[in-house]
This record gives structure tokens, sequence and C-alpha cells, in this order.
């Protein structure tokens, strides 16, 4: 392993997998990492935010939709993308108004819900291990 560099840390990053009717929402990356994966929306912890708040705002400030029952997945050690590195906290919460729409054009091109045994490809790093968070309990992933 290479020697590490002092200067770098790692960034908080949240991700919520959104239910609805037994399918999930997936959006299509776009002018970042992982451009043209399909990802669950989420977004960086702002300094001071509470992780509720900050998982909502990101979810309306993407997607327009709002959620509720709110509850953590997992924590996942997210370093496929170097030299990006992620600590993700995830979260599972259910759909409660709203029809997605891409409000971040920059960021992503479509939302959709996707059955889980049936999801789009490629998915983005971290979205297997949400699933299989999900189906199991596991809720701990160091990559």
């Amino acid at each position: 392993m290479a020697e590490p560099n002092k200067n770098l840390r790692p960034k908080v990053g949240l991700g919520v997998m959104v239910m609805k009717k037994g399918k999930v929402l997936l959006g299509k990356r776009k002018g970042s990492h992982g451009e043209g994966m399909y990802c669950f929306p989420g977004g960086h912890l702002e300094y001071m935010e509470s992780i509720t708040e900050s998982i909502t705002r990101e979810v309306t400030e993407e997607v327009g939709i709002e959620i509720k029952n709110i509850r953590f997945l997992c924590l996942y050690n997210e370093k496929e993308y170097a030299p990006k590195h992620y600590v993700i906290i995830a979260f599972v919460a259910d759909w409660k108004t709203g029809e997605p729409q891409v409000l971040e054009p920059d960021k992503c091109e479509s939302w959709g819900w996707y059955d889980m045994v049936n999801l789009p490809a490629p998915l983005y790093a971290v979205v297997p291990s949400l699933i299989d968070s999900y189906r199991t309990g596991k809720n701990f992933y160091d990559t």
C-alpha cells in the first residue's frame, strides 16, 4: 500500500435509499465521478447540519420529493473513485409525496423507480452494498 497523503482527508457523504411500493429511487449520475452510473440520492453533510436535515434537504434539492420514516441503513467506506474518498452514512426512507424531477441537471440526467431484482446498469459502487444491507441487516462495509 502506498504511503498515505497526510493532507488528504475523507469527506462525509450521505445516501438514502428511498422506497415506494417495493421499488427504489435511482438517478443516473452526470458531471462527476461515477458519471453514467445509477445511484441513490444524497450528498455532503454540511457543517453544523443535522443528518436528518441534510438527507431531507438533499432529496428535496435533487429530486423534488418528500420523504418520511428515515432510518439508519449502514456505513460504507467508499474508496473506489480515488483520489476521492468518502465515508458514506446510508439511510433508508419511505416516499411521502411528489414525483421525481431532475432539479440538478448538471449532476443527474434522470430519476426512476426500480424493482430491486431488476436494477439498471451500471450501478454506482455503493449501491449493491446498500441493497445487501437492506436485505441482510449488515451495517458495515469497509472496502
